[in-house]
């Protein structure tokens, strides 16, 4: 190997719900020359599962089983790290291979799945990562396990006590923020409030100025068709969007809108802006999954810590069948490097 001696983040990489594909997009991303340029990454999960998607694939990785004591935030250089058939890893050891029903919805997946996150969230928090990187998880099997959380988002809010998160989805260039998520849509417009709306924005910001992508305004999409057409069609944009957008400006953040949802996406696109403020779920995850299903990244705004992961799910239908695309796991490594 080469001799390299820049300074790198040292990066948790949690291997997602075992009977997904989480365990393959982890090991083809690490396996990827870039990444060992750009960060010093560990994975948190089970060894005795990785070796076996290893071979059942047929990748020619060796995984080096290091103890979370070892870590540091900072210091570590590319020289340090190993070449790509070498992966190091945090092993929990929770699991044996023949516990798991590869691409199914079990509970004792959900509830490994869960310590990997835990175990990642508790060494970013003590300042061992700088930063973490999740594969997918499925809510079902986290659930069934005894986790009542709509999904990462929430649980990563609860470890981390973090009072206001957002989730972002972030497209290379573009960046989709929400105001709310996992909820009804009859629950959603009844979230979308003023002060929701001008956390999100403040959080937006935030992000947007650690990118150096502040120099566009921030887009504000309506909650109702037209943007509510001047009360017409709703009044939400009024009551709330509108006024949670003056404040906004009046505290120096560039940010336009509410725009007509059927539109603002064409706008950032097209480049006209690079952040966009969705009122609900669909509204935001529909653009980005159009623009970026391979390459999309899930940012939780908000917390104490940094947290990427993979903007989609774990696939259970594909699982261990070595056709799992892992170009988004290498996004969301990428990224985590530049927010660290």
């Amino acid at each position: 190997m080469s001799e390299r001696n820049h300074t790198v983040p040292v990066l948790g990489i949690t291997m997602g719900d075992p009977a997904g594909i989480g365990p393959e997009v982890v090991l083809k991303a690490l396996m990827e020359p870039e990444v060992q340029e750009i960060c010093y990454p560990v994975v948190i999960g089970d060894g005795s599962v990785l070796e076996r998607v290893s071979q059942k694939l047929g990748l020619e990785v060796e995984l080096n089983s290091i103890s979370a004591s070892s870590l540091m935030s900072q210091g570590w250089t590319t020289s340090s790290a190993c070449d790509k058939r070498q992966i190091n890893l945090i092993d929990l050891a929770t699991l044996h291979p023949d516990d798991i029903r590869v691409g199914e919805v079990q509970p004792q997946a959900g509830k490994a799945a869960v310590e990997y996150i835990k175990t990642a969230t508790h060494l970013a928090m003590s300042g061992l990562l700088a930063g973490i990187v999740t594969a997918p998880i499925n809510k079902a099997a986290m659930n069934l396990a005894g986790h009542a959380y709509a999904g990462h988002t929430e649980l990563l809010q609860a470890l981390t006590k973090a009072q206001r998160v957002a989730m972002l989805l972030y497209l290379g260039h573009l960046g989709i923020s929400h105001v709310t998520t996992h909820v009804s849509m009859r629950d959603a417009c009844q979230l979308v409030t003023r002060e929701r709306v001008l956390e999100v924005l403040r959080l937006t910001n935030a992000v947007a100025l650690k990118l150096n992508q502040a120099d566009k305004p921030l887009a504000v999409a309506g909650l109702n068709p037209h943007s509510g057409e001047g009360g017409l069609f709703g009044n939400e944009e009024e009551e709330a969007i509108t006024p949670a957008i003056c404040q906004a400006q009046a505290e120096g953040i560039n940010v336009v809108g509410p725009l007509p949802p059927d539109t603002v996406f064409l706008k950032a696109h097209r480049g006209v802006y690079d952040f966009v403020i969705a009122m609900y779920h669909d509204q935001g995850h529909i653009p980005a999954k159009l623009l970026g299903f391979e390459t999309g990244v899930n940012v939780t705004l908000g917390l104490p810590i940094i947290r990427t992961s993979v903007d989609h799910g774990t696939a259970f239908d594909i699982a261990n069948q070595g056709i799992a695309d892992c170009q988004s796991m290498v996004e969301a490594i990428r990224l985590a490097t530049r927010l660290a």
